[in-house]
């Protein structure tokens, strides 16, 4: 692969950068003491905002959330011994340059895993990509990487490549010499700003062939490789000390890139500050937008950047002595160790206090050009079973209009095009009797243009990768044939199709696409026309309403896919979650990514979250656990933690540490075999851990506190490889290899997944469907008892039978004598 230099590269200056930093600056200090709020601009380079014709801004960006101010108290709070509102006021920011940032974006990151194609049916196509709003480019370049079909680069085909509506550059494709190769594109800066639309189209007017040939789609084409990448040259701006911005400048929901955020505890780590850390992780793990968000955990050390702090008042935090407070309260300040970076307090001076305080924060929009907030304490409400903000509504038919985010989703453009995505979440303990189905309505209409070939043509529907039908143009039958010959509308625009309940998950895809084909008489090339529209219609449903919820537990794969049996209550509020009594960095860090999973699946905090450290070997005895699930994370070097965990349980730690399988005796394996777990792999398990010395991973069994609760475990042989559990999880291979109750991840041979103990029956059932459940389940057991029955009837039928034979042959004997 050879790499074109196609412009010189272009040597800059800070001149710009800093100019454009300093508007910018100075914009943000006005508006810090401006009678009315002024919303940081949205764009990563404020000086390339194009204007409309009354001079606002028409480029669409992040929308803010609107921002009502709280009631401050009379002495609002601050760092220092300062005690006046106007210390509430956001601070002109302080100018600091030489804040630069070096980042990359590759065309998977953009959301195009496959590359993008091109070809003679399909000549334009773009990703879209997004920045935060606190970056000022300074510099970007390209790296394109392309293929080249043999045909293509002998014909006289330009390559065009635009950004954001403005030309970037053009290529001759028949001046190649190889089918791989790489261009480094120079991007001006002041192209770039924080929403971006980077399109690609190819143009022939004099190749006949490409224009007219049947079935060349695979004869000319180019692609533009999944590894093409951004790379980009920002300076970060200091956007002061404004409340009013959060989640940013911690974490931007609209950046592509992975984010990282920093958080902070003192030295004295307590549950309480864990609580409140998991409440804010949740809800940034709900407003993310590309499953890019990860945690650093540390401890008594401030981060070189952003970062949240949760502490009590004036506790110290390396160099930092946090301010004094009365209450729970929320402060930003300036990082000391540099102030274009912010730090966000969260305080309290009891549990209590630091839950109002996170609570505070998530729940609803905070004060404009605020530094400091005291929070007055409210009550927290508490959620219902189910009643997860992003799951599909279970009581009655949901639309499609109620699923996407716009209309216009629902509409594709051109013959060659995206599928119709339709997504929606639900509860993944759906439950409905074999031979019963979901239904699925659909009304779709296709374009009339009379060069479609309305046989060929039709919609292919399928649900999570798997094919449902294929729906046609028109009705399909004798009578509709010979209606349509005399002229007859048989055109079918709505149909009916019957959903297996087994394949709708927690995270679901419903994807609906156009295939359009053109009549062998239709003209030369009429793919070149980009207005012909299919449509889906916004009334089409799903009807999930005669569902139950019912299932089995533990299942890990109701976990991964929507952090359930949590999340039944999506605020957590039936949930214990268990760290060591000493819990490391890494087991912190994992326990908030997992927080943060549970946010995104359901579109909620868990601000009844209760978090502990430790066993004392009583919490049997202990009616806090009781009617509580438990989810666990902590490594296998916590032996203290493991040894009176796994009591009562299928699973058992050797004195070497490891994790194994406990035997069962042949009394155990009658029960299991009576109450129907003919496939439990207890010995495949243990075989398998014996054999691998490095993994992390999941396990579950039933709770010992709770006969009806859960207990699930995230775990690995070693406290740094439980750092690989958030990597796992952005897997979709690794999610769906992961199921039963024992789930063990390994570098080498990916995720192996076993079912070890029993599993119990979890949920609600009408009870004529429970009794034929049991049936169903227990059908060894149903057999022996029909059995039993049967002799007991027949041993009594046998007995009344005789005695009624011996009197009746008493009575004969007598009339003989």
């Amino acid at each position: 692969m050879s790499l074109l230099e196609i412009a010189p590269p272009r040597k800059r200056t800070g001149f710009i950068a800093m100019l454009s930093s300093l508007v910018l600056w100075f914009s943000l200090a006005d508006s810090s003491i401006a009678a009315d709020p002024q919303p940081l601009p949205s764009l990563a380079n404020p000086q390339s905002l194009p204007q409309s014709a009354d001079g606002n801004s028409n480029i669409q960006s992040f929308p803010f959330l609107p921002r009502p101010a709280d009631a401050l108290p009379e002495e609002t709070l601050s760092v220092g011994t300062e005690k006046n509102v106007a210390s509430n006021r956001a601070d002109p920011p302080a100018v600091a340059l030489n804040q630069s940032v070096v980042s990359s974006l590759t065309v998977t990151e953009m959301g195009q895993s496959a590359g993008l194609m091109l070809s003679n049916w399909q000549r334009q196509s773009g990703v879209t990509f997004t920045l935060p709003i606190d970056w000022v480019v300074t510099d970007g370049n390209l790296i394109l990487d392309i293929e080249v079909s043999p045909a293509l680069m002998e014909s006289n085909t330009e390559l065009h490549l635009m950004l954001n509506g403005q030309p970037l550059n053009t290529y001759r494709l028949n001046q190649l010499h190889e089918a791989k190769l790489t261009y480094r594109v120079p991007i001006p800066a002041a192209m770039i700003v924080s929403r971006n639309n980077l399109s690609f189209s190819i143009e022939n007017g004099t190749n006949a062939p490409m224009e007219c040939e049947r079935g060349v789609a695979n004869k000319y084409w180019v692609k533009v490789l999944p590894t093409s990448r951004l790379q980009l040259e920002s300076q970060v701006l200091n956007i002061g000390q404004n409340m009013g911005y959060f989640p940013r400048p911690f974490f931007d929901p609209q950046a592509m890139q992975s984010s990282t955020v920093d958080v902070v505890f003192s030295q004295a780590k307590r549950p309480e500050d864990v609580v409140a850390a998991a409440i804010v992780s949740s809800y940034l793990g709900k407003v993310t937008r590309y499953n890019n968000l990860d945690f650093q955990v540390l401890q008594d050390a401030l981060p070189e950047q952003n970062g949240i702090i949760f502490a009590r008042p004036g506790e110290k935090i390396g160099e930092l002595t946090l301010p004094q407070a009365e209450g729970p309260t929320l402060q930003i300040i300036d990082n000391p160790i540099n102030p274009v970076f912010k730090l966000l307090l969260v305080m309290g001076r009891n549990s209590n206090e630091m839950r109002q305080a996170a609570h505070r924060l998530v729940s609803q929009p905070l004060p404009e050009k605020a530094a400091t907030l005291a929070v007055k304490p409210v009550d927290i409400p508490v959620r219902l079973p189910y009643d997860a903000p992003r799951w599909i509504d279970t009581s009655k038919p949901v639309s499609f209009s109620n699923l996407v985010a716009n209309a216009d989703d629902l509409t594709v453009t051109g013959v060659f095009h995206d599928a119709v995505r339709v997504p929606f979440r639900a509860a993944p303990d759906l439950f409905m009797w074999d031979g019963r189905n979901v239904p699925l309505q659909i009304d779709y209409r296709f374009p009339t243009e009379s060069w479609i070939d309305e046989t060929k043509s039709q919609l292919s529907v399928t649900l999570n990768g798997a094919f449902l039908r294929s729906l046609p143009v028109n009705q399909r039958g004798l009578l509709e044939l010979l209606w349509h010959q005399f002229g007859g509308d048989i055109r079918q625009e709505s149909a009916s199709i019957p959903l297996p309940p087994y394949l709708i998950y927690g995270d679901n895809m419903l994807e609906l696409y156009f295939t359009i084909v053109p009549k062998d008489s239709a003209a030369c090339n009429p793919t070149a026309s980009d207005t012909i529209k299919s449509h889906i219609g916004p009334d089409s449903y799903i009807d999930l309403s005669q569902t139950y919820h019912f299932t089995e537990l533990p299942n890990l794969s109701y976990f991964v896919g929507a952090s359930f049996p949590f999340s039944k209550l999506a605020d957590f509020s039936q949930t214990i979650l268990l760290l060591a009594a000493k819990p490391t960095a890494n087991e912190i860090r994992t326990l908030l990514n997992l927080a943060a999973q549970s946010g995104a699946a359901t579109g909620s905090a868990i601000s009844h979250v209760d978090i502990r450290f430790g066993l004392q070997g009583n919490e049997s005895e202990n009616a806090a656990f009781k009617g509580q699930d438990v989810l666990v994370v902590a490594s296998l070097e916590q032996k203290d933690l493991y040894q009176r965990l796994l009591q009562g349980v299928p699973f058992i730690q050797k004195e070497s540490g490891a994790l194994a399988v406990k035997d069962q005796s042949a009394l155990d394996k009658l029960r299991s075999y009576l109450a129907g777990n003919w496939r439990t792999q207890g010995i495949d398990a243990d075989r398998y851990l014996s054999s691998v010395n490095e993994w992390r991973g999941f396990f579950s069994f039933r709770s010992v506190w709770d006969p009806q609760r859960v207990v699930v475990v995230a775990s690995a042989s070693s406290d740094d490889k439980l750092n690989k559990i958030y990597s796992d999880l952005r897997l979709s291979k690794v999610n769906a290899g992961i199921r039963g109750d024992l789930a063990v991840i390994t570098d080498q041979n990916g995720v192996r997944s076993f079912q070890v103990g029993q599993q119990f029956p979890s949920g609600e059932l009408p009870w004529y469907l429970i009794f034929i459940w049991y049936a169903s389940k227990h059908f060894v057991l149903l057999s022996l008892t029909g059995l039993g029955i049967s002799i007991v009837l027949g041993l009594s039928l046998y007995t009344l039978l005789r005695k009624h034979a011996t009197k009746r042959l008493g009575r004969d004997a007598e009339d003989e004598n």
